[in-house]
């Protein structure tokens, strides 16, 4: 399979992609193509990127910093202004070339730059191929909050190859590992042990392991494109992921984590408070820890950074009414959404993971 359909993009896989992009070049009008990148894709992903491109549009590359503490208003800030000295209109069309900070932020600018121009994703990372450029979410953080604002849009559509995997440093290849993980869980003990012990897969096993995640990811976003139900499943392991990423983001003495590091933490957390209020199979929530930690090192946390890391859970996007809600497993493929959990059971998962 080369192609999904979601509700309003396509996402295609492999040198298909490039051909319905040059297609889609043609049929429509851009008066100028922008392509974000980092400095990571500028240098490595990009010459490829404009080697499959055939267009007479003016390309034009507006490069940010890379790294989730940019992911700002005020980088937007400075692309909206480059879009705007560039001659951007609304016949432009952006291509975000880069991971998950790249699709992201790019997704959103384009989605606000006169109230809105068509985008392109192209994922260069595996994070962002199995879960931050498909789906519509896009968004910046503020200040250490991770999320806070964005729109759903999913843009025209998405290019996954397997090529700008090459050009990943180890860290930035397991991040991804996380989401994959995450897609397995909530789905299906089949499509858990098709992930176990991920890091020793081949290349062609992995090809397959992501199409399969996209899929998870894009059947979940069809039947509930707002997350008003069944999307929520996506956030298992997040609430307190995303909570430890953003507290070690500004802590000056932690070390600043990957995505999918926290979102491992956070799936452990997860998988205990799971076991501790409906049972989950303790030797399936040591498979997940296993896991993990084959992946990802141990990070310490003292019983102050708990109390910090519980402060920052008021501040979920999740949340609704004053409440923080989890989603937790009582078998793996079978999720209860919407549950609140106590700070001593929080405390709880947490001796578990540090011991």
């Amino acid at each position: 399979m080369q192609h999904l359909k979601s509700n309003n993009s396509d996402i295609y896989f492999g040198e298909i992609g490039y051909q319905k992009l040059n297609t889609f070049l043609s049929k429509n009008p851009f008066s100028i193509i922008f392509v974000l990148v980092d400095e990571n894709t500028h240098e490595h992903c990009l010459p490829y990127f404009l080697s499959q491109i055939e267009t007479k549009v003016t390309i034009e590359i507006i490069e940010i910093e890379s790294g989730e503490i940019h992911k700002t208003i005020e980088t937007c800030a400075g692309v909206w202004n480059a879009l705007s000295e560039l001659n951007g209109d609304r016949k432009s069309l952006m291509i975000n070339l880069g991971g998950g900070v790249i699709t992201d932020i790019g997704g959103f600018i384009a989605s606000t730059f006169k109230r809105g121009i068509e985008f392109v994703n192209v994922p260069t990372t595996l994070l962002s191929m199995v879960d931050a450029s498909v789906g519509g979410k896009t968004g910046i953080d503020l200040g250490n909050l991770k999320n806070q604002v964005g729109v759903f849009n999913e843009g025209e559509m998405v290019i996954v190859d397997s090529y700008y995997l090459n050009t990943l440093a180890k860290d930035q290849l397991f991040s991804g590992y996380a989401e994959i993980l995450k897609h397995a869980l909530i789905t299906s003990n089949d499509d858990w042990k098709m992930v176990k012990n991920i890091k020793e897969k081949s290349l062609e096993a992995l090809e397959d392991i992501i199409l399969r995640s996209v899929t998870i990811k894009n059947d979940v976003v069809l039947e509930d494109a707002r997350e008003n139900g069944l999307r929520k499943t996506l956030n298992f392991g997040h609430t307190l992921g995303h909570a430890i990423e953003s507290y070690c983001l500004t802590h000056p003495e932690k070390p600043i984590l990957l995505h999918g590091e926290a979102i491992g933490i956070g799936m452990i957390l997860a998988g205990h408070l799971s076991h501790q209020l409906f049972d989950f199979s303790l030797d399936k929530l040591k498979e997940i820890k296993k896991e993990v930690f084959s992946l990802y090192s141990k990070v310490d946390f003292s019983d102050e950074d708990l109390d910090k890391i519980n402060q920052l859970l008021i501040h979920d996007k999740k949340n609704s009414f004053g409440n923080i809600n989890f989603v937790l497993l009582s078998d793996i493929g079978k999720h209860i959404l919407d549950v609140s959990v106590s700070n001593d059971q929080i405390t709880e998962a947490f001796a578990f993971y540090r011991n």
